[in-house]
């Protein structure tokens, strides 16, 4: 379980954040988090559908990095091998508190940064500091300040473009099922893409709508990121057989 501070340069001032990628720091996942201004960089390298959340009914989208749980097949020796990490992963141990206060009788609420202690990336020995010797933060913590004010306004922002597809009867359910080279299958229940029958069949209306919240573009970005389900295969299929399984 996490534990969640919020982050100072009195309590914290020697903490470090080690940058590396690997199992050992939490990089084996299979997904993670994306919104639409994320797309344009995701759709490059990995795939992008929706979930569903069994328990609230909520639709969220992911970029895809594995076929299973905690497989990530674009982690190798410390390093993720393509260019661009989802912020969602980027971000980590850092997490946005809120701080609620009372304002003139009206409630008002103060994003504040947080850092999780027990995160393995977080010591005092290596990694890229948070605060200045003398004071002041660090041009990496700065960098994750930001980050992490991307994020909040991304999910907001895909909530308004998910309730749009919902809306609209454009996302459908499907099952992937793959088979590798050494004959091993897997079975990719549970996701959503785009139904393009439906998205074709749109009154000019709605895609008008559509394009003026850029939602159109990130649309078809969804649709173009799929042929990275090639490049997930091929990536699996380099993998030892003992480990396809």
């Amino acid at each position: 379980m996490a534990n969640t501070v919020l982050l100072n340069s009195v309590d914290h001032k020697d903490l470090k954040v080690i940058t590396e990628r690997s199992e050992t720091y939490g990089d084996n996942v299979w997904y993670a988090l994306t919104f639409p201004t994320e797309y344009r960089s995701v759709q490059a390298y990995y795939p992008i559908f929706y979930q569903k959340d069994p328990n609230t009914g909520e639709f969220y989208a992911v970029a895809l990095f594995g076929f299973k749980d905690k497989e990530n097949l674009f982690i190798d020796q410390g390093q993720w091998t393509v260019s661009y990490i989802p912020l969602t992963v980027q971000r980590q141990p850092f997490l946005i508190g809120v701080r609620k206060s009372m304002e003139n009788g009206v409630e008002t609420q103060q994003r504040m940064l947080h850092i999780d202690m027990d995160n393995p990336r977080v010591n005092t020995e290596k990694g890229e500091s948070l605060f200045l010797e003398y004071g002041g933060n660090s041009p990496f913590l700065d960098s994750a300040a930001d980050m992490l004010e991307a994020i909040h306004h991304g999910l907001e922002d895909s909530k308004m473009f998910t309730e749009l597809l919902i809306e609209h009867q454009l996302l459908e359910s499907f099952t992937l099922d793959v088979e590798l080279d050494s004959g091993a299958k897997h079975q990719m229940i549970g996701f959503y893409t785009i139904n393009e029958d439906t998205l074709a069949a749109l009154s000019s209306e709605v895609l008008a709508q559509l394009h003026h919240h850029g939602y159109l573009q990130a649309i078809y970005m969804m649709i173009a990121s799929q042929n990275n389900i090639r490049d997930l295969l091929n990536r699996k299929n380099a993998m030892p057989i003992a480990q396809q399984n």
